[in-house]
């Protein structure tokens, strides 16, 4: 059995007290503790921290949650939860570890086959892809105010 050599070096900190609008994308493994208005893509994992306050869709490879997310959550590995979480948004994942105290509000796509994965993933853009398409804007739950409670 091969051990997977991981990078756990960060690319990209987003600090406590900082504010980001617009999206960010990143080529790996993303901390983010400020407040971002904007989606979220990395390559790699996200660790968004228990004072991060986030209008935004998020995608990484391996994402934990503990601030506060609205927006959808994809994590292609493994999406992990804690207790000072909450994810105001739909969750597509291949694995997923909720611990007590959080609170989710939208749907969880746990996908165990590779066949499940791709499908999930097309009708997330489709249904995304409808709805611009309809003049609608992506809800993300809170209004502003919400991103410096």
């Amino acid at each position: 059995m091969a051990l997977k050599n991981e990078d756990y070096s960060i690319n990209t900190i987003i600090g406590p007290g900082t504010s980001v609008s617009g999206d960010i994308e990143s080529g790996g493994f993303t901390r983010l503790d400020g407040n971002v208005l904007g989606d979220v893509k990395a390559k790699g994992r996200v660790v968004i921290g228990e004072k991060a306050r986030m209008k935004s869709n998020v995608s990484g490879t391996f994402v934990t949650v503990g601030g506060v997310v609205c927006g959808n959550v994809i994590a292609s590995e493994r999406l992990i939860i804690l207790g000072t979480g909450l994810v105001m948004g739909d969750i597509i994942t291949r694995r997923i570890q909720a611990d007590e105290g959080c609170l989710i509000h939208g749907k969880v796509r746990v996908c165990k086959t590779e066949e499940a994965w791709n499908k999930a993933l097309a009708e997330h853009r489709d249904a995304a892809g409808f709805k611009e398409s309809a003049g609608f804007k992506e809800n993300r739950g809170y209004h502003e105010g919400a991103l410096h409670g």
